[in-house]
């Protein structure tokens, strides 16, 4: 296999990740991915994401954290609103999850117990919460993207699961504070990683994507 056929096998196998196994990754494999991660290219090489990635055991501590607190907002603007194409897709992708997962059309409250799984990480050992500094703006975040998917990329050739996960921003303020993350920088996003349960539900689960002709235009 050379080496786009390892990527291209990468890119079309990797899916988020919404069920783990509940034993932690070791600190050798984790380190392998953060090194892979970190060769990620960035505008002017700024490399301005920063990330806390906890343990196991303090994955457990901050879901309790996030249960006993509303969310307090998110640094950055999450969309106001969907429309066209992309309101379609965004109603499709969720309503083959919630299919997946055993939740019918209309049922308001397994559809909300379900979004509830964002915040305990759909039981992942481990999340990396990402940030980036204010002053580099939107180029800033655009590499911090960029971050995301060298680790989701990273993690998949480790044979582990990972799931990104912009609502985990909606705790902005308590992330500031209880990892000591200054005001000049803004939470991006958290990654939800470890050992996959290949057998939860949601793992057939594959989400669709636009044909060539719906995303290029050659001029």
């Amino acid at each position: 296999m050379d080496d786009f056929e390892v990527l291209d096998r990468l890119l079309t196998e990797r899916r988020s990740a919404r069920g783990f196994r509940p034993d932690p990754v070791d600190r050798a494999t984790i380190d392998r991915l953060l090194n892979a991660a970190q060769r990620t290219p960035s505008w002017c090489n700024t490399q301005p994401w920063q990330l806390v990635v906890t343990t196991a055991e303090e994955t457990g501590r901050l879901r309790a954290a996030l249960a006993a607190e509303a969310p307090g907002g998110s640094d950055l603007d999450f969309p106001p609103g969907y429309d066209g194409v992309h309101a379609e897709r965004r109603r499709e992708v969720g309503w083959q999850l919630y299919e997946a997962v055993g939740v019918a059309k209309g049922d308001r409250e397994a559809s909300a117990r379900e979004m509830l799984r964002n915040f305990v990480f759909f039981d992942a050992p481990h999340v990396a919460i990402l940030h980036a500094p204010k002053s580099l703006g939107v180029y800033g975040i655009l590499d911090c993207g960029l971050y995301v998917q060298s680790f989701l990329l990273a993690a998949e050739a480790l044979g582990l699961g990972a799931c990104a996960q912009a609502a985990v921003a909606a705790y902005s303020g308590l992330l500031h504070e209880r990892y000591d993350i200054g005001d000049d920088r803004q939470i991006v996003c958290g990654i939800a990683f470890g050992h996959a349960d290949q057998g939860h539900a949601s793992a057939g689960f594959m989400s669709r994507r636009a044909d060539l002709e719906e995303a290029v235009r050659v001029v």
